[in-house]
């Protein structure tokens, strides 16, 4: 019988914390490699590893003595390091039912002891693990013990320097497109009013009564669209402290279709790999180089993936497709996840789409935590888009998400 997957109380909390620090799990390693190997060289192991768990992958962001970067959550070990409040320890890993037959204690590297750490955010919520591993039982002493936590807390401390540091990337950004927003919306009227006053100037003596009065109306209605603008930015900025107010990061560092693109091959492709599934990325050509936010597509988009792996059999394709519709009012986002997996019934459909949405397995035998989509829907409503689902039984599920953007 399978071991059924631990999955804390507060999950939910626990994924909406990992996702706020809208972490691209393929561009930590530089900001943590001295960490990880720091905590093999204190514990004198061979293998170091910081790991991050969503619902349903565990990322490594840095390593140290093995060359790791993403596995199933059900199969690590450290998924139970995380429902720990200090740490979680296996003397001998090929002795314990749990992970006798993981692939990582029966072949390379055949590891055999594990001790593990969660790395805590200030509320607690425990949103990975940082691990030692050997091919030999250790017997860490207590001082050792502590400099372990030490080093996972400076790991958290990192995490939260990253997101503060491109929340000012994202203001300085966005301050400097106001800057060219207004120097642009304010050219026009400003220069009407020179010219206009310029007009009056050079007729001099010969300005006649009704001509001036006529430049003055002018006048006053390009003074008025100035005014107006300047209280479009005032309001704009109201509104933007009352959201920041409510914890809402309404923006990030900017990239395009085709960054976007790389970036999920990239973090995707292994999952689709080791299941034996296609996996494809379109993108539109006309938009692919136009920017806009990142903020929280990739675990957006990276849930809907790895779901859709899950549920796709092996020889199956999983195609996402994004485009950037440019419109007048509100340029979308739109993002179509389709895959040709065993498909949900409109009973399903409906409760996934108003939050009650229980796990099932995988077409491969993967265990569900059952957090993943509720996450998803989560995300795209906080950040004003909308999501929808279509299915046949037998063929396969779409779900498309379109999401509002800032362009420039």
């Amino acid at each position: 019988m399978k071991n059924l997957p631990p999955i804390p109380e507060n999950e939910m909390e626990r994924l909406l914390s990992l996702a706020d620090f809208d972490l691209d799990y393929a561009d930590l390693h530089e900001t943590f490699k001295d960490l990880a190997k720091l905590a093999a060289k204190v514990t004198g192991t061979s293998i170091s590893l910081v790991n991050l768990i969503d619902s349903l992958t565990q990322w490594t962001i840095s390593n140290y003595g093995l060359d790791l970067d993403q596995m199933l959550r059900e199969d690590s070990v450290c998924q139970y390091t995380i429902m720990e409040a200090e740490h979680f320890e296996v003397l001998d890993l090929s002795a314990d039912n749990r992970f006798k037959d993981k692939d990582y204690v029966t072949g390379n590297p055949n590891v055999r002891y594990y001790y593990g750490v969660p790395l805590k955010t200030s509320n607690g919520l425990q949103i990975g693990a940082l691990c030692v591993l050997d091919k030999e039982q250790k017997t860490l002493d207590p001082e050792k013990i502590e400099l372990i936590k030490i080093i996972a807390d400076e790991i958290v401390g990192r995490l939260k320097t990253h997101k503060v540091l491109e929340n000012l990337r994202s203001k300085l950004n966005e301050a400097k497109q106001t800057q060219k927003k207004v120097a642009h919306d304010i050219r026009g009227p400003l220069g009407g009013i020179v010219g206009l006053a310029q007009i009056i100037k050079d007729q001099g003596d010969d300005n006649q009564m009704d001509e001036v009065l006529e430049f003055i109306n002018l006048i006053h209605k390009s003074g008025n669209s100035i005014l107006d603008l300047a209280e479009e930015i005032l309001e704009s900025h109201k509104e933007k402290k009352s959201l920041n107010a409510a914890n809402v990061v309404t923006d990030n560092s900017r990239f395009n279709l085709t960054m976007f693109k790389d970036k999920l091959l990239r973090l995707y492709e292994p999952q689709a790999k080791h299941k034996h599934v296609n996996f494809i990325v379109n993108t539109s050509a006309l938009t692919e180089n136009v920017a806009f936010s990142k903020n929280k597509l990739l675990q957006i988009t990276g849930n809907l993936i790895s779901n859709a792996i899950k549920f796709t059999p092996a020889g199956g394709t999983v195609t996402v497709d994004l485009k950037l519709a440019i419109t007048l009012e509100v340029p979308t986002l739109q993002i179509a996840v389709s895959d040709t997996g065993v498909g949900l019934n409109a009973e399903s459909i409906e409760a996934v789409m108003s939050g009650n949405a229980s796990s099932t397995g995988g077409t491969g035998g993967e265990q569900g935590f059952g957090f993943g989509l509720a996450l998803v829907r989560h995300l795209v409503e906080s950040l004003g888009g909308e999501m929808s689902i279509s299915s046949d039984v037998g063929k396969g599920t779409t779900f498309e998400v379109n999401l509002p953007q800032n362009i420039y």
